[in-house]
């Protein structure tokens, strides 16, 4: 009987450590799928830029003053409609399966790339970009809550960090990707043939996943979203700070990415530099993306706002590099300005495991969605008009110290919030727990 009940135990041990296994390995699953869109989203949203010269000489007549003006629009008609419609979407994805909103949101901006090629005139590709920033609007608010609902607060900085390493690389394929289509003289409507199978593809195996927020460890249902929990989150400080000093870094890196290919025409550099500058964002982004995630975990044991500190410490160190830049002769303006892109993707880890880590499971889309929507429209949104009547009214060198100087902003922010990090982050986790057993908690 005492080897019986040793057995059953044994068993048990083993039946708990299997399904462990088996829920590890569909996490890394999932983990791996939404990385693959990652990638594919922001091949999506920058091939457009490699193409534009190829797209302005099929839609308008050669010397035409506005045709940069109008072909601009098809980047503002992406960002507008992205930003308008992650709120909504992240609403739905609270309320919804988040992989049943990607499924769609992946299957829709995939047909709108696809319609992109086919499009017959300036307007309808315009409408087709919209199309691609409301897909992606429906992807960027549920897939960093799905990543947070499977893998424990322990890890999540350093997973988050994998997947948004897809924003450097994907940006650099985009651009790649537009440029090999040049090269071998195909016509710029088969950069956008070429991403929406893949698109449709990955979009079918989200129908086929199972949402991590259904049931719980217990088995009990998943506490919903009510009014109190979206209340919680405006009135959550280090989630406000960190909104707000991720918008002064979409301020600054988004003015950069913009205004950088005419500030090294500023500075004399030949035509080619634009793409030494393509290759250095790319692999000082992945490298710092990683690094940022790893080190934020690493140091949570000893510092409970790593991921403030090494947010707010990396744009602080990123700031002198960049002036130092301004001044110093290429080509040895090049390891300056790897530094200083360096710096500022180093918080792109840890600044969304902090949206994660502070908001409840149920308003995690939401929490996301409404990041989305500030970043956006107060950030790299605005960017681009302010530096260049600023490098109008005097110089790029001028424009680049105000892009500086909102990096001081940025880490100033990220570490003045760390002194409400912890307990936000252990308020989430209790109630969490509290509500997943069905008990009453009371706002304060």
């Amino acid at each position: 009987m005492i080897y019986n009940q040793h057995a059953v135990v044994c068993n048990g041990r083993l039946s708990m450590e299997g399904a462990a296994k088996q829920a590890m390995r569909s996490a890394h699953g999932a983990l791996l799928l939404l990385l693959a869109i990652n990638l594919l989203n922001f091949i999506d949203r920058y091939i457009v830029a490699a193409v534009e010269p190829s797209i302005r000489a099929t839609f308008f007549a050669a010397g035409d003053r506005n045709a940069m003006a109008i072909t601009g629009t098809l980047g503002t008609a992406f960002v507008v409609s992205y930003m308008i419609a992650a709120p909504a979407l992240g609403w739905l994805a609270d309320r919804f399966s988040r992989w049943m909103i990607i499924g769609i949101a992946v299957v829709l901006w995939s047909l709108a790339s696809g319609a992109s090629g086919l499009a017959s005139s300036i307007g309808i590709l315009l409408a087709a970009r919209v199309f691609v920033g409301i897909g992606e609007g429906g992807y960027g608010p549920a897939a960093p809550p799905i990543i947070s609902d499977l893998f424990p607060l322990a890890t999540r900085g350093r997973v988050l960090a994998v997947f948004f390493a897809a924003i450097p690389v994907g940006s650099a394929l985009g651009y790649a990707g537009g440029g090999l289509v040049n090269l071998l003289h195909l016509s710029w409507r088969w950069a956008f043939y070429l991403v929406a199978p893949p698109g449709l593809l990955l979009g079918f195996f989200c129908f086929l996943q199972k949402d991590p927020r259904v049931r719980d460890v217990t088995g009990e249902r998943r506490h919903k979203a009510t009014r109190g929990d979206y209340v919680r989150l405006l009135r959550t400080r280090s989630f406000l700070f960190n909104v707000f000093a991720q918008t002064a870094m979409a301020f600054a890196l988004g003015g950069l990415a913009f205004w950088f290919p005419a500030y090294l025409m500023f500075r004399n550099q030949p035509g080619s530099a634009t793409a030494v500058f393509g290759g250095i964002t790319a692999l000082a982004g992945l490298i710092s993306t990683l690094a940022g995630g790893f080190l934020a975990d690493r140091l949570r044991t000893r510092f409970a706002g790593s991921y403030f500190l090494v947010s707010g410490v990396g744009m602080l160190l990123g700031f002198p590099l960049l002036i130092a830049m301004l001044y110093t002769p290429f080509p040895y303006a090049w390891l300056l300005m790897f530094g200083a892109l360096f710096f500022i993707f180093f918080n792109v880890g840890p600044s969304n495991t902090v949206i994660a880590n502070v908001s409840l499971p149920a308003v995690r889309g939401t929490a996301f969605a409404l990041n989305i929507f500030v970043i956006h429209a107060l950030g790299d949104a605005i960017a681009p008009p302010l530096l260049g009547a600023v490098a109008g009214h005097t110089n790029m060198n001028i424009a680049f110290m105000v892009v500086s100087g909102v990096m001081v902003i940025a880490g100033v922010l990220w570490l003045s919030g760390m002194k409400y990090l912890p307990a936000d982050t252990a308020a989430v986790e209790q109630t969490a727990v509290a509500k997943s057993h069905g008990e009453h908690v009371t706002l304060v």
